[in-house]
């Protein structure tokens, strides 16, 4: 019988991933802020929608390695 397989599980890239999602919200929560009238507030708002989606995007690349 064989050891199963080490987990391909990377943090650097995992970090990667989690920091790209989150600018890329806050991104669009700036704009979308912007063009609502307060940058900051769209800042914010993207932000917090960016923690999640950052922690789904990991959840989603990684889950075989878990």
């Amino acid at each position: 019988m064989q050891a199963a397989s080490p987990s391909s599980f990377d943090p650097a890239g995992a970090g990667g991933v989690l920091l790209g999602a989150l600018l890329a919200c806050i991104g669009i929560g700036v704009l979308i802020g912007w063009a609502a009238g307060s940058a900051g507030i769209g800042a914010l708002v993207g932000a917090i929608v960016g923690i999640l989606a950052g922690i789904l995007a990991v959840y989603r690349r990684y889950r075989d390695a878990f």
